[in-house]
């Protein structure tokens, strides 16, 4: 987990001497914000994720990696595919294997400041091939608001597998950052499931530069059903 902490924050720091660009900044990695691709404009996203659900038996662990092919069809609508690769390591070994694909469309209603809160509506269709649900509908009501250099940001969220007698799950996403540089935002996360009661809290840093963006955070999971850790870094390239 150190060297997980440690390899982040070398790539921050690292980016934050290279400049200032402009893309899809996410400067949260699990609650999504009041923003879209503009127009006619494409950016490569990857994600990883590390999921330890006990920290007392490091050797039973989950990588996730994503890559998102993300394209703006209008400055207020843009849509996007993920191709999901997984790595579970266990006592008796590790395999790398593809997990599928998901595709999202996200909407922003209105212009920002136009409403109390800037809303967005986010929809997303996943196949998940190592799931016993496999096809996921995923719904998310996106409400943000920036006063000055803070951002606040809550996304509820609704997950329904399409299998017969699924369960729908309720779920959240919360963030709450602040903008000590033009090019970077330090700020805390917090993520849960109402229906699996599992909660999570944790920092998250973004980075900004010419050439791409990269943003990172770590939870700690809070409930006894969560995982002990998770940490994702992402990074936006555009082009």
């Amino acid at each position: 987990m150190k060297r997980v902490i440690g390899a982040v924050a070398g790539v921050g720091v690292l980016l934050w001497t290279l400049g200032m660009g402009y893309a899809d900044w996410r400067r949260y990695v699990w609650t999504y914000e009041y923003e879209t691709m503009p127009k006619n404009s494409a950016e490569l996203e990857y994600y990883v994720t590390f999921e330890e659900p006990n920290l007392h038996r490091s050797a039973t662990n989950t990588w996730k990696h994503w890559l998102e092919l993300e394209y703006g069809l209008t400055d207020n609508w843009d849509i996007s595919m993920y191709q999901m690769f997984q790595q579970n390591n266990l006592p008796a070994g590790s395999n790398f294997e593809y997990a599928g694909f998901k595709v999202r469309s996200r909407y922003k209603i209105g212009k920002r400041g136009q409403f109390p809160v800037d809303p967005l509506l986010y929809l997303e269709y996943e196949r998940d091939d190592t799931s016993h649900e496999p096809n996921v509908i995923e719904g998310k009501v996106v409400l943000a608001k920036d006063i000055g250099k803070f951002n606040i940001a809550y996304n509820q969220i609704f997950e329904m597998p399409i299998e017969h007698d699924a369960l729908l799950e309720h779920q959240y996403a919360v963030g709450v950052n602040y903008q000590i540089f033009p090019n970077c935002a330090l700020g805390v996360e917090s993520k849960g499931n109402f229906t699996k009661d599992k909660y999570y809290i944790g920092p998250t840093i973004g980075f900004l530069t010419s050439r791409l963006w990269v943003s990172a955070g770590v939870l700690r999971g809070i409930s006894k059903k969560a995982d002990d850790v998770q940490a994702r870094m992402i990074v936006g390239i555009p082009f």
